[in-house]
């Protein structure tokens, strides 16, 4: 039976649907009240401030995707034809597109066990082997999946080394920390993504963030389609039309209000999982590092068939015929067609840890909004399918 079809009338279960405060809506009336409709205005330019001063960074630009915002810092790097960039590749293909958007070509890393992200021994091992072919990276984008930082201290560590600038792709890690430092605030640039699923929302959106003011000028300018400033309309580079608008600015005022709840709502959901599930045959959840905290923004488990007799596959199709929204793991890059023929450093040799994780891997329900009924179903769709009496 194919995973898209249901023989259930329960109500649907989302994976990660957006859950509003009501905060947003008085930003939003001061956006029509106002007539600043258009990109721009002062929600842009107080949500850029407040994203600022939570994430501890000098700056912000607030655009239109998280995909964008890895355009910019790539834009900003001067990456371009005849370059490779190092990316993760245990993420969704929206890490990877801008390099292909700047003609250059991603060499993707494996992730390691303890964090599921990029692997600092792989990274080494292609820093090494690129020095040796004199074709250094012009970046590293390093992704902190569903939540959870990488391996920080090593990655920076590597990057300094090389003098390669670090891009860190926190999409989906807003509100998480390493040893007491926010997600997105390593490295040269940080990115974050508000699309719909996302912990917080804008509907559709994403933030450009560093330490270096200079470059996210260069950001807002590259992001209002370069315009030079002149009475007529002047173009001198290639710019974007990537600003966030006022109104959708004006939601993230509202949900940024509410994020610290929101990351505690999606860990509760994450321990309520693991209490019920983790001591299972063959089931096992994803890490938190030590001295880390992740946002949880979606629960993701493996499960071994050779120990449960049970596969991913037979767990996903059991939630989707109870109308369950759940997912695989994301399928890594070095699988993806598009990428064909693009390098891949495994984590060691003979041993690619992302590969075993999109085959075992299951990503459960986790919004916020959840409720204790829901819940339970999902907990019990699991345990049915694994034969487990509930």
């Amino acid at each position: 039976m194919s995973l898209l079809l249901t023989t259930t009338n329960k109500s649907r279960i989302f994976l990660s649907p957006p859950h509003m405060s009501g905060k947003e809506l008085k930003y939003i009336k001061g956006a029509f009240e106002s007539n600043w409709i258009a990109p721009l205005g002062p929600n842009v330019d107080a949500f850029e401030k407040e994203i600022a001063d939570y994430l501890g960074v000098n700056d912000a630009v607030a655009v239109s995707s998280g995909t964008a915002a890895i355009h910019l810092a790539l834009s900003l790097l001067g990456v371009e034809k005849g370059d490779t960039v190092f990316c993760s590749s245990l993420t969704f293909v929206a890490s990877a597109n801008p390099i292909l958007y700047q003609g250059a070509e991603p060499v993707f890393i494996d992730s390691e066990p303890d964090t599921w992200n990029m692997s600092p021994e792989a990274l080494e091992k292609a820093l090494m082997e690129s020095e040796l072919d004199r074709r250094l990276p012009k970046a590293v984008i390093v992704v902190n999946l569903y939540g959870q930082s990488a391996k920080m201290d090593e990655i920076t560590s590597l990057c300094d080394d090389y003098g390669i600038p670090l891009i860190e792709d926190a999409a989906e890690s807003l509100g998480s920390t390493y040893k007491g430092k926010a997600s997105g605030s390593f490295g040269e640039m940080g990115i974050f993504s508000f699309n719909g699923n996302k912990i917080i929302t804008t509907s559709g959106g994403g933030m450009l963030v560093s330490d270096n003011s200079e470059w996210m000028k260069k950001a807002r300018f590259l992001a209002t389609q370069a315009r030079d400033p002149a009475l007529h309309y002047q173009h001198s580079k290639l710019g974007y039309n990537y600003r966030l608008s006022n109104i959708l600015a004006g939601v993230g005022r509202g949900q940024l209000e509410v994020l610290d709840e929101r990351v505690e709502a999606r860990r509760q959901i994450f321990n309520r999982y693991y209490e019920e599930l983790a001591h299972l045959p063959g089931i096992s959840f994803m890490p938190e590092l030590m001295n880390t905290k992740s946002n949880r923004w979606l629960t993701a488990f493996t499960v071994d068939d050779s120990i449960s007799g049970v596969s991913a596959k037979s767990i996903l199709k059991n939630l989707t015929e109870e109308n369950i929204e759940a997912r695989p793991v994301w399928k890594p890059l070095h699988m993806q067609p598009l990428f064909e023929g693009c390098d891949n450093y495994p984590h060691r040799e003979n041993e690619n840890i992302s590969e075993s994780l999109f085959h075992q891997g299951i990503c459960l329900p986790s919004g916020s909004s959840m409720s204790e009924t829901e819940l339970l179903r999902v907990i019990n769709s699991v345990k049915n399918t694994l034969k487990i009496k509930v």
